[in-house]
């Protein structure tokens, strides 16, 4: 019969092929966190577990049959482990208590002076296919133009990167807008005009990040008809969307709810939409107005 004592030595080689010799990680805020996937806690745990059944046959003071068990069932958890993930023992996540916020000695307001301008959110809000991105576009080119710093931030490029894990479920689109709020934040206290290009249908959400920045949001409704956006269907989502190949689909089988006290509201005329440049001269000079290009 196979000794324990190989048992225990091709364990210990087996789980040091799971976990490596990575050292020590940290977390984002300095904390130590053992990982599972090469933490010294978590090998210290696995070695000592391994070099039970030797010691104790030794000893004869345990049941060897009832440690073998134990260390296979430890042997099969190592190796049901995802690997390389990074997974923590201590997680940070909903429960950071031990941070703290940093001050820099250059503030928001050195940096609006540097750049001549306040930072501020553009939020552009409607229907897919009403125009919000030609919009977020033409309003950055004009302020390129004035010679201020601007940053578009467009929903469909965010699930690109920042976003492309989430989905388009309630809880999904929330968590969507969230993210895109938080950066949007970021930018405004950067100096520049962030303009954020999102269907953001929900109305709780968008007013969530008008909470984030309540006297440097403003928001752009782009009231445009279902009819117009849909025989735009630039993209072909609203054909998908009739033929049932999209759930979930503003505008179709999701609402959307418009604003109730936006800052500006472009729609058509006469039932003729207005030009691009003419929406952007619009939005640019309220920001004129308001003092957000100067500092």
């Amino acid at each position: 019969m196979l000794g324990f004592e190989l048992v225990a030595c091709l364990g210990f080689l087996f789980v040091f092929a799971v976990f490596g010799f990575s050292p020590l990680r940290r977390s984002e805020n300095g904390a130590a966190a053992d990982c599972l996937d090469g933490s010294w806690t978590s090998r210290r745990l696995a070695l000592f577990l391994i070099s039970l059944p030797p010691f104790c046959r030794r000893r004869g003071s345990v049941d060897l049959p009832a440690l073998g068990l134990a260390w296979l069932g430890l042997a099969l958890f190592c190796f049901m482990l995802p690997r390389g993930k990074g997974y923590l023992l201590m997680s940070t996540l909903g429960n950071s208590t031990n941070i703290f916020w940093h001050e820099c000695p250059v503030g928001k307001h050195e940096r609006q002076r540097l750049l001549d301008q306040k930072g501020c959110v553009v939020w552009i809000t409607g229907l897919s296919g009403s125009g919000k991105s030609t919009l977020a576009c033409s309003i950055s080119r004009e302020l390129h133009t004035r010679g201020k710093l601007s940053y578009v931030l467009d929903g469909d490029n965010l699930r690109h990167g920042l976003n492309k894990n989430l989905g388009f479920k309630a809880e999904d689109r929330a968590e969507n807008i969230r993210r895109v709020g938080e950066v949007a934040k970021l930018f405004a206290d950067a100096g520049l005009v962030c303009i954020a290009s999102l269907i953001s249908p929900y109305r709780k959400d968008r007013d969530a990040c008008r909470a984030m920045l309540p006297e440097s949001f403003i928001e752009v409704f782009m009231n445009m008809p279902l009819e117009l956006c849909e025989a735009r269907d630039a993209k072909g989502l609203y054909k998908l969307a009739r033929a049932g190949k999209i759930k979930g689909f503003t505008g179709i089988d999701d609402p959307y709810e418009p604003p109730l006290k936006c800052e500006i509201e472009l729609s058509q005329k006469d039932g003729i939409c207005p030009a691009p440049g003419a929406m952007a001269g619009k939005v640019v000079s309220y920001l004129e107005e308001k003092g957000f290009l100067e500092s």
